[in-house]
Order: C-alpha cells, then structure tokens, then sequence
C-alpha cells in the first residue's frame, strides 16, 4: 500500500507529469522506495479515479500532451492519515543472504567474488549519499522538511555502513571456511 503514499508524497513536494515524477523516483524516493515507470502511470490512474489527485488542466490541450498532477485535499488527508498509521517491519528478504545459508549446506565456492562485488555496490552506494548530502543538505539547512529529508538519508548511509561492515565479516568468514589451511577463528 506505500506505492500510492509514495506518489501522494512525492506530488505534495511539487505537482508533475508522469515522466517528471518517474525521474524524480530514480534520482530520490527510487533510493528507499522503487517502482516501474509502469507501475507509477497506473498507480497515478488510479489515485486520480479514487479522487486523491487530479490532473491540472492545460491551457491548451495537446493529443498527447503530459498531464502534471497535484494532489487534492482528499490526497493529502489520506497521506496524513496513513503517516500515522502503525505497521510492523517488514520481514528481509535478501538473495545473498540466502545464498550464503545455501552455502553452509553446499560450500562456499564462488561466494568470494560475489561478496567482493556486493561490497563495491555498497561502497559505490555509500559515496552518491555522501554527495547528496554534502550537495543538497549544507550546514543551515534546517526547515522541518530538509530535517526530514535528511533523516532519510542518514537511514540510507546508516544501513550501507552496516551492509559494508558486515560483507567484510562475511567475507573473511566465506574465505576462512573456502581454505581450511588458512588461521582458525
């Protein structure tokens, strides 16, 4: 149910097109929250018949034109509504962590490579929101919504900081357990 809140969320910050919100998606809430460019137009039809947003009308209507969408009192009640709401974690589900219990069943070979490159996506990950932060969240920056922004993305680098430290412990793990030879725990 968060994709409509997401879009909901995202139309508040400023009204848009469908292709201007799905841009917007990839550079920003696409980071926590991901969906298809399909998935966003439908969940935009959607909302509009449920009458929580409504397309803005142009002054001259073009076959083909974007329609840019603003959310209407209905949207933002149900926004607020639901940023209220409680809901329990979600349950992780993650490949490589299932991978590597696989592996105590059938051997760690190949895991070393995989877990080098999960570490360099994370490092990779870590920097572009150590660069949004320094770009987009400079010292004085403190209206509510930055503060907010910015507590997601310290959620952001709090996590590929964990992810980071604990690929290196698995993969010192992986490497012991690959070469019995090398030094015992």
């Amino acid at each position: 149910m968060s994709l409509p809140h997401a879009i909901l969320t995202a139309l508040l910050e400023k009204p848009s097109s469908g292709l201007e919100l799905t841009r917007r998606f990839d550079k920003s809430i696409g980071y926590f929250w991901s969906a298809t460019h399909q998935q966003i137009y439908r969940e935009l039809g959607r909302l509009e018949e449920a009458g929580l947003i409504r397309a803005l009308p142009s002054e001259v209507p073009v076959r083909g034109q974007k329609k840019e969408y603003e959310v209407l009192p209905a949207g933002s009640t149900e926004l607020a509504r639901w940023v209220g709401e409680s809901q329990d974690p979600k349950p992780m589900r993650d490949p490589l962590l299932l991978r590597i219990r696989a592996a105590g069943v059938v051997g760690p070979q190949g895991l070393g490579p995989e877990l080098r490159r999960h570490l360099d996506l994370h490092r990779r990950q870590l920097a572009q929101y150590e660069a949004i932060e320094e770009k987009d969240f400079p010292p004085g920056r403190d209206a509510v919504e930055d503060r907010l922004r910015r507590l997601v993305l310290h959620g952001g680098i709090a996590l590929e900081t964990f992810w980071l430290a604990w690929l290196e412990e698995a993969l010192a793990e992986v490497e012991d357990v690959a070469d019995p030879s090398g030094p015992a725990a």
